[in-house]
Protein backbone atom coordinates (compact mmCIF):
# COMPACT_ATOMS: atom_id res chain seq x y z
CA UNK A 1 0.00 0.00 0.00
CA UNK A 2 3.01 2.53 0.92
CA UNK A 3 4.52 1.78 -2.21
CA UNK A 4 1.12 2.59 -4.18
CA UNK A 5 0.97 6.25 -2.07
CA UNK A 6 4.41 6.82 -3.42
CA UNK A 7 3.63 5.98 -6.73
CA UNK A 8 0.94 8.25 -7.11
CA UNK A 9 2.88 10.88 -4.63
CA UNK A 10 5.71 10.90 -7.21
CA UNK A 11 3.20 10.60 -10.61
CA UNK A 12 1.05 13.67 -9.12
CA UNK A 13 4.68 15.78 -8.37
CA UNK A 14 6.01 15.00 -12.03
CA UNK A 15 2.40 15.96 -13.77
CA UNK A 16 2.41 19.31 -11.55
CA UNK A 17 6.03 20.24 -12.45
CA UNK A 18 5.31 19.60 -16.04
CA UNK A 19 2.35 20.96 -16.61
CA UNK A 20 2.69 24.14 -13.81
CA UNK A 21 6.07 24.73 -16.07
CA UNK A 22 3.83 25.03 -19.08
CA UNK A 23 1.83 27.14 -17.82
CA UNK A 24 4.35 29.35 -16.25
CA UNK A 25 6.27 29.76 -19.70
CA UNK A 26 3.82 29.84 -22.10
CA UNK A 27 4.41 33.01 -24.49
CA UNK A 28 6.86 34.07 -22.37
CA UNK A 29 10.32 33.42 -24.39
CA UNK A 30 12.41 31.99 -21.78
CA UNK A 31 15.54 30.49 -22.49
CA UNK A 32 14.70 26.45 -22.97
CA UNK A 33 17.28 25.56 -21.11
CA UNK A 34 15.42 27.30 -17.81
CA UNK A 35 11.93 25.19 -18.53
CA UNK A 36 13.30 22.19 -19.87
CA UNK A 37 14.95 20.65 -16.06
CA UNK A 38 10.96 20.45 -15.21
CA UNK A 39 10.18 18.04 -17.98
CA UNK A 40 13.45 16.28 -18.20
CA UNK A 41 12.87 15.43 -14.35
CA UNK A 42 9.12 15.47 -14.19
CA UNK A 43 9.37 12.48 -17.24
CA UNK A 44 12.26 10.50 -14.86
CA UNK A 45 10.03 10.53 -12.21
CA UNK A 46 6.85 9.71 -13.86
CA UNK A 47 8.64 7.03 -15.82
CA UNK A 48 9.80 5.67 -12.33
CA UNK A 49 6.39 5.91 -10.45
CA UNK A 50 4.87 3.92 -13.83
CA UNK A 51 8.12 1.53 -13.80
CA UNK A 52 7.94 0.35 -9.88
CA UNK A 53 4.08 -1.12 -10.81
CA UNK A 54 6.48 -3.88 -11.34
CA UNK A 55 9.47 -3.01 -8.92
CA UNK A 56 13.08 -4.71 -9.25
CA UNK A 57 16.32 -3.51 -8.47
CA UNK A 58 16.88 -1.03 -11.58
CA UNK A 59 13.62 0.01 -11.26
CA UNK A 60 14.03 1.30 -7.81
CA UNK A 61 17.13 3.23 -8.68
CA UNK A 62 15.10 4.87 -11.28
CA UNK A 63 12.33 5.65 -9.06
CA UNK A 64 14.73 7.09 -6.47
CA UNK A 65 17.00 9.12 -9.42
CA UNK A 66 13.62 10.66 -10.27
CA UNK A 67 13.15 12.23 -6.63
CA UNK A 68 16.71 13.26 -6.29
CA UNK A 69 16.43 14.80 -9.89
CA UNK A 70 13.31 16.52 -8.61
CA UNK A 71 14.69 17.42 -5.05
CA UNK A 72 17.86 19.12 -7.12
CA UNK A 73 16.37 20.82 -9.66
CA UNK A 74 13.50 22.33 -6.78
CA UNK A 75 16.49 23.28 -4.40
CA UNK A 76 18.20 25.33 -6.73
CA UNK A 77 14.76 27.48 -7.85
CA UNK A 78 13.43 27.58 -4.64
CA UNK A 79 15.97 29.49 -2.46
CA UNK A 80 16.97 31.41 -5.66
CA UNK A 81 13.58 32.77 -5.17
CA UNK A 82 14.11 33.37 -1.64
CA UNK A 83 17.69 34.39 -1.52
CA UNK A 84 16.84 36.80 -5.00
CA UNK A 85 13.70 37.35 -5.94
CA UNK A 86 14.92 40.59 -7.98
CA UNK A 87 16.44 37.89 -10.68
CA UNK A 88 13.42 35.18 -10.99
CA UNK A 89 11.83 35.74 -13.78
CA UNK A 90 8.19 34.15 -12.61
CA UNK A 91 6.85 34.07 -16.25
CA UNK A 92 2.94 33.69 -16.04
CA UNK A 93 2.65 33.89 -11.78
CA UNK A 94 3.04 36.28 -9.08
CA UNK A 95 6.52 36.19 -7.55
CA UNK A 96 4.47 35.07 -4.39
CA UNK A 97 2.62 33.04 -5.53
CA UNK A 98 5.51 30.85 -7.52
CA UNK A 99 7.49 30.69 -4.50
CA UNK A 100 4.72 29.18 -2.31
CA UNK A 101 4.18 26.03 -4.76
CA UNK A 102 7.97 25.66 -5.42
CA UNK A 103 8.54 25.22 -2.11
CA UNK A 104 5.33 22.75 -1.75
CA UNK A 105 6.81 20.81 -4.41
CA UNK A 106 10.37 21.13 -2.74
CA UNK A 107 8.91 19.24 0.41
CA UNK A 108 7.30 16.87 -1.56
CA UNK A 109 10.19 15.52 -3.04
CA UNK A 110 11.99 15.84 -0.40
CA UNK A 111 9.70 13.38 1.38
CA UNK A 112 9.21 11.66 -1.23
CA UNK A 113 13.08 10.75 -1.82
CA UNK A 114 13.20 9.94 1.99
CA UNK A 115 10.08 7.75 1.80
CA UNK A 116 11.17 5.92 -1.48
CA UNK A 117 14.55 5.23 0.11
CA UNK A 118 13.01 3.55 3.01
CA UNK A 119 10.96 1.48 0.70
CA UNK A 120 13.60 0.23 -0.92
CA UNK A 121 15.67 0.05 1.86
CA UNK A 122 12.54 -2.60 3.45
CA UNK A 123 12.62 -4.46 0.61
Amino acid sequence: MSLAVLRVLGGGLALSLMVGEGIRTWGTGRPWPFWFDDYWTGGLLLAGAILMSRPTPLRSHLFIAGWAACLGMLFGSFFGKIYDPGSSNPGNFDLGFLTILIFMAFATALVGLVWSLVEVARK
